[in-house]
């Protein structure tokens, strides 16, 4: 009985290489995009001269910063500007207040605080909706006082 020869297979083809005009194409495309978020970046407007989220008061500032737009902490600071420091020390109530295109709800409060120094920061979790808007929120000797709405 005689053994069958071993059959011989075709050698396979080289690994296929990208050839030159594939890898300038690659590179033209990654520098256009590059160039791209450049240019981007060159024509975004500057940061505005006062935090977003905040307000002008007659003797201070009310902030407002989070994550609009989403969950997440929340953080309202009220700072007594120039003179005011002076005058002593205040309570005040510090919290938010949310909106959509059908309710405004009723603020939602993180407390009530004394300022020190001039300044009172208090924090929170809220819970927001994409499409919702939100403000902060100021009570000192029954006078409430808010900040601009700030949209997602």
């Amino acid at each position: 009985m005689s053994v069958p020869a071993p059959r011989r297979t075709p050698a396979a083809p080289p690994a296929r290489r990208p050839d030159a005009r594939r890898r300038a194409r690659r590179a033209f495309v990654a520098a256009a995009a590059l160039c791209l978020v450049a240019a981007t970046a060159a024509a975004a407007p500057p940061a505005p001269a006062a935090p977003t989220g905040c307000g002008d008061l007659v003797r201070g500032q009310l902030c407002l910063r989070g994550p609009v737009g989403s969950d997440g902490t929340y953080t309202a600071t009220y700072r007594r500007q120039g003179a005011a420091v002076g005058l002593g020390e205040i309570s005040v109530r510090l919290g938010y207040q949310r909106k959509n295109t059908r309710i405004t709800a009723f603020p939602g409060w993180f407390g009530t605080r004394r300022t020190r120094h001039g300044a009172v920061t208090l924090s929170g979790r809220v819970e927001m909706l994409a499409d919702e808007c939100i403000r902060g929120v100021m009570e000192h000797a029954e006078t409430v006082y808010v900040t601009k709405w700030s949209c997602g």
